[in-house]
C-alpha cells in the first residue's frame, strides 16, 4: 500500500464542512468520489481537521492508501482538478508518504485565519469569504487582547457544547492581527484547536474592538471557563484553514 498526501483548497460556502455526512454536500465525499474515477477503487480521505460548514480552506492536508502507484504527479493533479473543477474545490499537490504519516496524527501545528473587512459598504468580491464589520474597530485594544489569549490554557469558554476534544486545554503558540487598510486578518497557530474555537475567540475579540468590552472583562471571561460568558460567535465564512505544519 502507498500512503499519499494531497494538499486541496476550497471555498466552503456551498458544503456543510469536510467530513463526509449522509444528508449534506461534504469536501471529503466529493474528494473521495474524483479520486475513485482516476484510482478504480473506493478510497478513505483522512483530512487533518474538520472545518465546519461555510469555513474555507487555503491549505488543507489529507492523505489515503492505495495499491495504485501515481506515475506522473502533473497528469493526477490536471486530471483530479477536471474532475472537481464544478465544486470549488482545488487539489494544489499530491506527495507519496511513508507508510506511518496520518494527516491528522502526524500534523505538528496547524494555522487558521479569520478575515474582516471592517467598512461601512456591504461586500461585493469578499461576499461568503470574510465578515463585514461595519462599526470601525480599535485594533489596538484587540491586540492586546489577542497576546492575552497565546500560552498553555484552559480554553472551555469558547468550546462548543458538542466538542468531542478529551481535553480543553491547548497551547496557542500565536495569535496576531494585521491591519491593511480595510482589512484585518487575525492568524491563530497551535498544535489543535477546540470546536468552534477560533470563531469563538474571534466573537470575543470582536466586544473588545467595539468597546463593549475592558481588556480586565475579557480576561474574566478566559479564566471563567464558562461557555456562557462567550461572545457570539464570529460566522464561518470569514476563517480559513490555511496550513498545516509536519
Amino acid at each position: 500500500m502507498i500512503t499519499y498526501q494531497i494538499l486541496i483548497e476550497y471555498d466552503g460556502t456551498k458544503f456543510n464542512g469536510w467530513q463526509s455526512q449522509k444528508n449534506g454536500l461534504s469536501v471529503q465525499d466529493k474528494v473521495q468520489k474524483a479520486l475513485k474515477k482516476i484510482i478504480k477503487q473506493n478510497v478513505s480521505l483522512y483530512g487533518s481537521g474538520r472545518t465546519d460548514s461555510g469555513v474555507h480552506a487555503n491549505m488543507q492536508s489529507a492523505h489515503f492508501k492505495t495499491f495504485y502507484k501515481i506515475q506522473n504527479k502533473i497528469k493526477f493533479i490536471k486530471t483530479i482538478n477536471f474532475f472537481l473543477k464544478k465544486v470549488d474545490i482545488v487539489i494544489l499537490n499530491v506527495k507519496e508518504r511513508s507508510v506511518t504519516f496520518h494527516a491528522r496524527h502526524s500534523a505538528k501545528k496547524r494555522t487558521y485565519k479569520y478575515l474582516i473587512i471592517n467598512r461601512l459598504s456591504p461586500l461585493i468580491l469578499n461576499k461568503n469569504r470574510a465578515w463585514n464589520l461595519r462599526k470601525k474597530l480599535n485594533i489596538k485594544i484587540m491586540k492586546k487582547g489577542a497576546n492575552m489569549l497565546i500560552g498553555t490554557k484552559n480554553f472551555s469558554t469558547f468550546r462548543a457544547s458538542s466538542c468531542s476534544a478529551k481535553s480543553p486545554i491547548k497551547t496557542m503558540e500565536e495569535v496576531k492581527i494585521k491591519k491593511i487598510g480595510e482589512k484585518i486578518e487575525i492568524k491563530f497557530v497551535s498544535k489543535s484547536f477546540l470546536q468552534q474555537q477560533v470563531r469563538s475567540m474571534v466573537g470575543c475579540l470582536k466586544y473588545l474592538g467595539e468597546n463593549k468590552w475592558t481588556l480586565k472583562k475579557f480576561k474574566e471571561v478566559i479564566i471563567s471557563k464558562k461557555r456562557s460568558n462567550c461572545a457570539p460567535p464570529a460566522p464561518p465564512h470569514g476563517l480559513y484553514l490555511d496550513k498545516v505544519d509536519y
